[in-house]
């Protein structure tokens, strides 16, 4: 006769996924959020650069954020004010250039800008010997440094305004350094009337110290000194 198992139910703990900060913990006010989206249809490389775009803005962006040819700006707008999103970053090409224009909702201002060139991050990728890319590299929002902007002009303060809040704000007394892996940096040349949009990976590194005491510092392992008469041998080397 057939014997019947009876089979426990085993109930497993949904993972709840950590909540992002909705408030400044700086000003106070609510951390700026954006949308990266096309306005009509873009090839292929703007295609790629609006991606790269997106992970320039993490973490407090849509990186998936869907689009379709009967989008309107209204309907990004209808949607901006419940998702507490304060930006818009829009690619757009005409037939004689690409542009870009940053805006900031829903009542403005709103910048743009030709974009005169442009590197894709795969580009940079092939072009370095050793690309760093940690795992957490995206995980907090880059620094944002910006260099000859301090002219004067109106137009020029305006853009200092609007990228200095598109990322959220950070207590230089209380920001911990492992947290800063990323910078935009904006430099504007006077002569040129251009500015330069970069995006940098950066990492803390000790520094007037010899190359074995770098090492020492940043895998802290306990070097082999059993041969040696005096550590400062080790260090000399």
């Amino acid at each position: 006769m057939a014997r019947f198992r009876n089979k426990k139910k085993v109930f497993v703990k949904p993972v709840s996924k950590k909540q992002q900060a909705t408030v400044d913990h700086v000003t106070g006010d609510k951390i700026p959020r954006s949308f990266v989206f096309s306005r009509y249809r873009l090839p292929g490389p703007l295609k790629q650069l609006q991606a790269d775009l997106r992970k320039l803005m993490l973490p407090y962006t849509a990186l998936k954020l869907k689009e379709n040819r009967r989008n309107k700006l209204k309907d990004f707008l209808n949607v901006a004010g419940p998702m507490g999103v304060t930006h818009f970053l829009m690619l757009s090409k005409t037939p004689t250039a690409p542009y870009l224009r940053v805006a900031r909702t829903p009542q403005g201002p709103t910048l743009t800008f030709k974009i005169q060139e442009y590197s894709l991050a795969t580009d940079v990728v092939r072009s370095q010997l050793r690309p760093r890319c940690p795992q957490d590299l995206f995980k907090n929002a880059p620094l944002i440094v910006l260099s000859g902007f301090g002219t004067g002009e109106q137009h020029l303060k305006l853009t200092t305004i609007l990228f200095q809040n598109i990322f959220p704000s950070i207590d230089v007394n209380t920001v911990k350094l492992s947290s800063c892996q990323r910078i935009v940096l904006l430099n504007y040349n006077k002569d040129t009337k251009l500015i330069d949009f970069r995006h940098y990976s950066i990492r803390l590194q000790p520094v007037g110290v010899s190359r074995r005491l770098r090492r020492f510092v940043q895998n802290h392992q306990v070097p082999d000194l059993r041969n040696l008469q005096d550590g400062w041998l080790w260090i000399r080397k």
